[in-house]
C-alpha cells in the first residue's frame, strides 16, 4: 500500500474515521465501538479529511450536471437528471457534522477557541454542501440529543447559519487566549495554521455571499471585503492531500483500466479545451486529461454514452492519473485562490469596477495555470489571445463565468455556478434523452433519509424547481 505524507497521521486518520466517526446524525444510542473521549487533535484529523472527501463526494454528483463527467453508458441516472438516491453521500456529510460538533463541543468545554473556530468553518462548509444539493435539511435539531428523528430547516435558515458560523469561527480563531492550539501534524489541511484558516473563512464567505447574485440580498461590496480578507495565492488554497491509498479521482481512472467504468469527460468540457467552442486551445487540457488512442482530445455527450461502445480502449477521453489534479498524490481542493479571484472579478464587475474586475480576471487564469503546472510561454500565449485576453473594457459575465468554469473542475461548487447562470456557458444542451425538459436544479431526498425520518422530509417538488437564492 502506497501511503502519502505522515504514515503516522494517517494511521491514526483511519482509526478515528472506522471509530469516531461511524455513526448518523440521530443516532443517539452507546456505541460500543467508538472511542468514547477521542482528543481534540484526534478529531482535528478526521474531520479535515472528511471535509476534503465530502467535498469530493458532492463533486462526483454534481459534475455531471455541469457536464464535466459524462456516463459511457447510455442513459446514467445522474447524467441524464433521473431522480437518483444519494443516501451514502447524504449519510458521509452527516457522518462529518456529527465529527464537527462533537469536535466543537469538546473544544468549548476545553477552552480550545482555534478547534471551536476550525469547526465552525467546516461545519459551515458541511451545510452548504447539503444544503446547495438537497434544499431544507436537518441542522438546529439534529445534534442536540434529544431526538431521533430531526425536524427540518428551511433552505434560506440553512444559509444564514452557515454564514454566522463562518463569522463566529473567524471570531474564535482570531483570539489569542486558546488553552489548546492546533496541532499541525493532525491538520490535514492547514497544518495548524490558524491565519490560513481565517483566509479560507473568508474565502468561503465571499463564495457564499456571492451565490446571492440572483436576489436582492447580493451586495457587491461585501463580496469585495470578504475577498480582501481571504487568498493572497495559490499557497493559500484548502486543500487536503493525505490518504490511505491514493487520491479518490484518481482511483476512478484506474477503475477505468479494470472495466469499472467512471469518470468520462463530457463533451462540453472537452470541446471548451481543446478549441473547438472558442476558436482557441486551452493549454490545460493536457494537465486535465489525455490524448485519445487517436491522438486527439474527445469528450462524451451526456446522456448519450461512449458513441463506439462501453470500452476503455480511449477513443474518448476521461480523469487522467496524470494530472496534478487527479492523480494519486494530487490534492482535493476544498476552495482555491483562483476560484476567489473569479469571484472577485464577477462582484467587482457588478459594482462597476472594471479595472479591478479585469487584473481579477487575468490573474485568476495565471493562478490555476500555476497551479497546474501550464508552462509559462503556454501561459502567456493564451492570455494574449484576443479571446481571452479582450481587455478592460471589453470584459464580460460570460467571459468570467467561461473561465471560471475551468478553474472548479471537479469542484462542487461549479453547480452553484451553473445555475445563477442558468446553464448559459455555450454550446452547453441539455443530456439526451434527459428525464427533464430542463436543466436540474436540486436532487431527491435519498431513501435512507426518508425511510428514517419520512415524517419531517419535505414533499419532493421536481428536481427542475428552483433553490431559493437560484430563483
Amino acid at each position: 500500500m502506497k501511503i502519502y505524507r505522515s504514515p503516522m497521521r494517517l494511521m491514526l486518520v483511519l482509526l478515528l474515521f472506522c471509530l469516531a466517526g461511524c455513526r448518523e446524525y440521530f443516532e443517539l444510542n452507546e456505541n460500543p465501538n467508538q472511542i468514547a473521549n477521542p482528543p481534540l487533535s484526534s478529531l482535528l484529523s478526521t474531520t479535515t479529511q472528511k471535509t476534503a472527501y465530502n467535498s469530493q463526494r458532492a463533486g462526483g454528483i454534481t459534475s455531471y450536471f455541469v457536464q464535466y463527467l459524462a456516463s459511457p453508458g447510455a442513459g446514467g441516472s445522474t447524467d441524464t437528471y433521473q431522480i437518483t438516491d444519494y443516501t451514502a453521500t447524504w449519510d458521509a456529510i452527516y457522518f462529518g457534522m456529527a465529527d464537527l460538533y462533537d469536535m466543537k463541543r469538546r473544544a468549548q468545554e476545553q477552552g480550545a477557541s482555534q478547534y471551536v473556530g476550525v469547526a465552525n468553518v467546516m461545519l459551515s462548509y458541511h451545510l452548504t454542501l447539503i444544503a446547495d444539493m438537497f434544499g431544507d435539511a436537518p441542522f438546529s435539531d439534529a445534534f442536540t440529543g434529544t431526538t431521533l428523528i430531526p425536524t427540518y430547516d428551511t433552505e434560506e435558515e440553512l444559509y444564514t447559519t452557515a454564514l454566522n458560523l463562518l463569522n463566529e469561527g473567524i471570531t474564535e480563531l482570531a483570539r489569542t487566549d486558546s488553552r489548546v492550539t492546533l496541532t499541525a501534524s493532525n491538520d490535514l489541511i492547514h497544518s495548524g495554521d490558524t491565519a490560513a484558516w481565517i483566509k479560507t473563512a473568508y474565502a468561503l464567505k465571499a463564495r457564499m455571499l456571492n451565490k446571492v447574485s440572483k436576489t436582492s440580498a447580493y451586495k457587491p461590496a461585501d463580496v469585495l471585503a470578504a475577498v480582501s480578507n481571504s487568498y493572497k495565492s495559490n499557497a493559500d488554497d484548502a486543500q487536503m492531500s493525505s490518504y490511505l491509498q491514493r487520491n479518490p479521482w484518481a482511483q476512478l481512472a484506474i477503475n477505468n483500466t479494470n472495466n469499472l467504468l467512471d469518470g468520462w469527460l463530457s463533451t462540453q468540457l472537452v470541446n471548451q479545451l481543446n478549441g473547438t467552442t472558442y476558436g482557441v486551445a486551452d493549454p490545460r487540457v493536457e494537465k486535465i486529461t489525455d490524448k485519445t488512442i487517436n491522438n486527439v482530445y474527445k469528450g462524451t455527450v451526456n446522456g448519450q454514452g461512449n458513441v463506439g461502445g462501453n470500452n476503455t480502449v480511449k477513443d474518448e477521453s476521461y480523469i487522467s492519473l496524470n494530472s496534478p489534479l487527479t492523480g494519486d498524490a494530487s490534492p482535493l481542493l476544498i476552495v482555491s485562490y483562483a476560484e476567489v479571484k473569479f469571484i472577485e472579478a464577477e462582484a467587482a464587475l457588478a459594482a462597476g469596477e472594471k479595472a479591478r474586475a479585469y487584473a481579477a480576471y487575468l490573474t485568476g487564469i495565471r493562478a490555476n495555470m500555476d497551479k497546474l503546472g501550464v508552462a509559462a510561454a503556454a501561459r502567456d500565449a493564451y492570455l494574449a489571445n484576443p479571446v481571452v485576453g479582450v481587455g478592460e473594457a471589453a470584459l464580460t459575465r460570460d467571459l468570467i463565468f467561461k473561465e471560471k468554469y475551468v478553474v472548479t473542475y471537479l469542484n462542487p461548487e461549479a453547480w452553484n455556478d451553473a445555475r445563477r447562470y442558468n446553464y448559459q456557458y455555450k454550446g452547453f444542451k441539455l443530456p439526451v434523452n434527459a428525464a427533464l425538459p430542463t436543466f436540474i436544479r436540486r436532487v431527491a431526498y435519498p431513501n435512507g433519509e426518508t425511510t428514517k425520518n419520512g415524517n419531517n422530509v419535505p414533499t419532493e417538488v421536481p428536481l427542475s424547481e428552483p433553490l431559493w437564492w437560484d430563483k
